[in-house]
């Protein structure tokens, strides 16, 4: 009886408490993000200077969730793990593919996104999308990334170069200085085919996905130390998954949803 009533008295203390603290109460008050800043539709810069699209929305919708404050820091692509090792902001959202490579020097949330890679090219081209088909040409994408990982290991007799942004990619695929930009599906689609400078240029061969290269989707990176942090942004994206807010924010951007499998 005295341990019936004791674990009765223990409930009761329980309720009288409220629930059992969030995990939002176990990290900071305001949390400092990473982000490029040059990725559109993902992060980009807005004509009045500010930070703007969907991961900036996104996170905008995790922090209110985990009831805290965001604060944004641009920061050039080559530079946006080491900047998060030195302490230059707490967190990376900035379309940052989860690897076994980089888990290595940092821990990840849950993905909030993924979509394949893809090639695009000049429309009346006759350019065939293999090894062989694309031997000496020359193609371009964005330094330091899965991309560029998997052009090494996949298309070794190409000409490739790399740049600081997908925009600079995008530039020369326009002007002519380079046969083919390699990129994801749908940054290509809303950062270039819709634009003026991609009239012209089209899809072409398979879609890629292999976690070899591309990982299992863009996450929030975190340091390792932190991992508590990346713990609170997983049940964010849960949470925005399942009332409806990830969609709204995905429609928002592309009419569709970018989560992938």
């Amino acid at each position: 009886m005295k341990r019936t009533l004791f674990g009765m008295f223990a409930v009761i203390c329980a309720m009288a408490l409220g629930p059992t603290p969030t995990i939002a109460q176990d990290i900071p008050d305001t949390v400092t993000i990473g982000t490029e800043g040059a990725y559109p539709p993902f992060n980009f810069i807005d004509e009045q200077g500010e930070v703007a699209g969907f991961e900036i929305d996104l996170a905008n919708a995790m922090c209110a969730h985990l009831e805290i404050e965001c604060e944004f820091v641009v920061q050039d692509w080559d530079g946006i793990i080491p900047g998060l090792l030195a302490q230059k902001y707490d967190a990376i959202i900035a379309s940052l593919y989860i690897t076994d490579e980089r888990r290595e020097q940092i821990a990840f949330s849950d993905k909030y996104y993924k979509v394949p890679a893809r090639f695009v090219v000049p429309a009346d081209s006759d350019i065939e999308i293999s090894a062989e088909g694309m031997e000496g040409m020359v193609v371009g994408t964005q330094r330091a990334t899965s991309f560029d990982r998997f052009m090494r290991d996949q298309f070794p007799e190409v000409d490739l170069r790399v740049y600081a942004t997908m925009d600079e990619a995008y530039l020369d695929l326009a002007s002519g200085r380079v046969d083919a930009v390699l990129g994801d599906v749908v940054a290509i689609s809303e950062g270039f085919l819709k634009t003026p400078d991609g009239e012209g240029f089209e899809f072409r061969g398979p879609e890629f996905t292999g976690s070899e290269w591309f990982g299992y989707g863009a996450g929030v990176g975190v340091r390792k130390e932190d991992a508590g942090l990346a713990d609170a942004f997983s049940e964010a994206i849960a949470a925005l998954r399942a009332d409806g807010t990830y969609q709204e924010i995905a429609d928002r951007w592309f009419g569709f949803d970018v989560y992938g499998e």
